[in-house]
């Protein structure tokens, strides 16, 4: 729909800082999904009256590697307060947070989207705990909910950005960059599936060059990047069309139903007189030292960005394919050790490999590659038979196939598969001149003008050799023969 109105989007992200324990407690971080339920609960976390909270130094240390990443400025103090309101798995009546003093302010962070460099300005980078998980039931008699306390109390890190985002591609990008940015520091898997990472739109939209804005609406319940970047577009169109009909946009929180495509009220949106916050009277001010600050900092990884840009000019790549081995680090590193172990240094080439073959084998098995157990030692040996020209594309989709099966060499496994492709000219070019004679109509065809003969003879020879000749040579010999038969044919 074309209108004249501009969208107008920040996000709120919280990432659960994978820590070996809670927040504010000694109960070991699990995973809500697969742990007996209330099994990581003891009485701080779940909010028992007069007990005290102690901070997890791991969590202000995981906060502020996020922190520097994005460019902010680090608060050498900082408080927590009490955010305060009801909910079943907030045992406590309130949580603990961060907001008028959070731990950093005033970052950003660049990324690529529609072709171009783009930079998001961060508000603000604070700490704060998990709540608990519902699971809703219904049987005959009654409908009813049970709490899950395992997840109270695990470290959270919640970015807002600014609202400077103005379309759903613009988000999902933003998305995938934060996301890899977590992954790159260790900080958080960046698993929205299971909730560990969540991204929340606040969307609104206003007159194109107008600064003033219409009432925004929150949207959470976002379990995918697809989900993320469906729900702004369709809450814009949804908008757009209220405006148009002269109806009122309310202030309010929505959930996304993925199957219906469409976002569904859940309750009005607070603000933060709502919440009655105030200072958490059992934790005082945090207070950091700028010694430790700037040991953090050095210790940081090279980030996605800068590695997508050393691909580029170090390796010769392209943007594209720079920016997907860059997006996961383990891919990344993957890559670098493959190309360190590989002879023919042939790094586009690897890279389409990785991009390409590598990637579908993992799509398939639902896994990572570091979950497969395909070493960059074999793999830069694959690459090393392609390059040697020992084997065809063909015969390395079936090693490579059976290297992440059997984890076993891939000149064991070209023997074993009898894959290596034969690279005799002599024999090569014997077995066209027996398959031109073979197929004289055809000859006479493609001489007479249907070049696309040309396909068909080449998979004929290919196939007398069960696929494992060298198809380039079988290409070269079979133009060179067939230039012959027309040169003779013009005399």
């Amino acid at each position: 729909m074309r209108t004249n109105y501009q969208p107008v989007i920040g996000l709120e992200i919280h990432a659960v800082m994978e820590t070996q324990s809670k927040m504010f407690c000694d109960c070991p971080v699990v995973d809500s999904t697969h742990a007996i339920p209330n099994d990581a609960v003891c009485p701080v976390c779940a909010g028992f009256p007069g007990m005290l909270p102690v901070l997890n130094q791991a969590a202000v240390e995981f906060a502020l590697r996020v922190a520097l990443a994005l460019n902010c400025e680090i608060q050498l103090n900082s408080v927590f307060e009490r955010k305060s309101y009801f909910y079943p798995d907030l045992p406590k009546g309130y949580q603990i947070s961060q907001y008028q003093q959070p731990l950093a302010v005033n970052g950003w962070l660049e990324f690529e989207s529609a072709g171009k460099e783009q930079r998001v300005s961060i508000r603000r980078v604070h700490l704060e705990e998990d709540t608990g998980k519902l699971t809703h039931r219904q049987d005959e008699e009654s409908r009813y909910s049970l709490v899950d306390l395992n997840r109270s109390g695990i470290p959270l890190l919640e970015i807002v950005t600014e609202p400077e985002m103005h379309s759903a591609e613009t988000v999902r990008d933003f998305a995938y960059e934060l996301r890899s940015v977590l992954r790159y520091l260790a900080v958080n898997s960046g698993n929205l599936e299971k909730g560990l990472l969540r991204i929340e739109p606040n969307i609104s939209i206003r007159p194109e060059g107008s600064k003033e804005l219409f009432t925004r609406v929150e949207v959470k319940n976002l379990n995918s990047f697809r989900s993320v970047e469906r729900a702004v577009d369709f809450e814009i169109e949804h908008q757009e069309q209220q405006l148009l009909a002269g109806e009122t946009i309310s202030q309010q929180t929505l959930g996304w139903d993925d199957v219906a495509a469409k976002t569904v009220p859940q309750r009005s949106k607070e603000v933060a007189e709502d919440y009655r916050y105030f200072p958490e009277p059992d934790l005082p001010p945090l207070m950091l030292q700028d010694e430790w600050i700037e040991e953090i900092r050095a210790s940081l990884p090279e980030l996605p960005s800068t590695k997508r840009k050393r691909f580029s000019t170090q390796y010769g790549l392209k943007d594209y394919d720079a920016g997907v081995l860059a997006a996961e680090i383990a891919v990344a590193n993957f890559f670098e050790a493959s190309i360190k172990q590989a002879q023919s240094k042939n790094a586009g080439e690897l890279a389409n490999w990785i991009s390409g073959p590598l990637f579908a084998h993992l799509n398939d098995l639902n896994s990572s590659i570091d979950e497969v157990g395909i070493s960059p030692e074999s793999f830069a040996s694959l690459m090393d038979l392609i390059a040697n020209e020992r084997i065809n594309a063909s015969g390395a989709r079936q090693i490579l196939a059976a290297i992440i099966e059997s984890k076993s060499d891939p000149e064991k496994l070209m023997a074993e598969l009898k894959l290596e492709q034969n690279s005799s000219e002599t024999e090569i070019s014997k077995q066209i001149l027996s398959t031109l004679m073979d197929n004289q109509g055809q000859v006479d065809a493609y001489l007479a003008g249907k070049e696309e003969l040309f396909n068909w003879f080449f998979g004929q020879v290919m196939a007398t050799f069960s696929g494992k000749a060298n198809p380039k040579i079988v290409r070269e010999r079979l133009q060179a023969e067939f230039a012959k038969l027309k040169a003779g044919a013009n005399k």
